[in-house]
């Protein structure tokens, strides 16, 4: 009986050392960092976030979605009714590889592998020089199951900081430098 009650506690505590040792090497993304300072913290939570729309753009679909203060700003009209986002507003815009489901009727795309995560935040302290908001672009490899800031290499390139965003966006300068469009709901 006490040999049975030993290689149980035996087997136990090999299992809890071979799940930590697995948690302790899985990537927490959550500190992970692009230069100026716009870190993957930031964001914590955004993938419970509610939705301000989806897109699709050079062979990826993405869905943005905002934090409350985003959303709340939308719902008032922001950027349409000339008002700046507030200070802390937030969007992330997730991207996936799409893929067909074939066994659906009308075969939809459909979000496959995870390509990347990018995300905006309104500060205008921190980013007094690039239209009040940082930038950050994480690339995702579904084969390690990790994110790494985005790099010149990257699809579409980024200049890895927490400016990044802001050449492309200074065409809407005049929506406060925000492309997206809130669908009525």
């Amino acid at each position: 009986m006490k040999e049975i009650s030993l290689i149980s506690l035996s087997i136990s505590a090999s299992i809890a050392i071979l799940a930590t040792g697995a948690a302790i090497s899985a990537q927490d993304k959550y500190t992970l960092q692009v230069s100026n300072g716009l870190a993957f913290s930031e964001f914590r939570g955004y993938e419970d976030w509610p939705v301000i729309a989806i897109s699709e753009n050079e062979g990826l679909i993405a869905v943005i979605v905002g934090n409350p203060t985003m959303i709340d700003a939308y719902k008032e009209g922001v950027p349409g009714n000339g008002k700046p986002f507030p200070e802390g507003a937030k969007m992330a815009k997730i991207h996936w590889t799409p893929k067909k489901q074939e066994a659906y009727p009308g075969q939809p795309s459909v979000p496959g592998t995870q390509h990347d995560v990018d995300f905006m935040v309104k500060d205008s302290k921190r980013f007094a020089d690039s239209g009040g908001w940082g930038w950050g672009a994480f690339d995702y490899d579904a084969a390690s199951d990790t994110f790494k800031p985005s790099t010149a290499a990257s699809k579409p390139p980024q200049e890895n900081d927490a400016k990044c965003g802001f050449a492309c966006h200074t065409v809407v300068q005049n929506r406060d430098y925000v492309f997206t469009e809130y669908g009525k709901r």
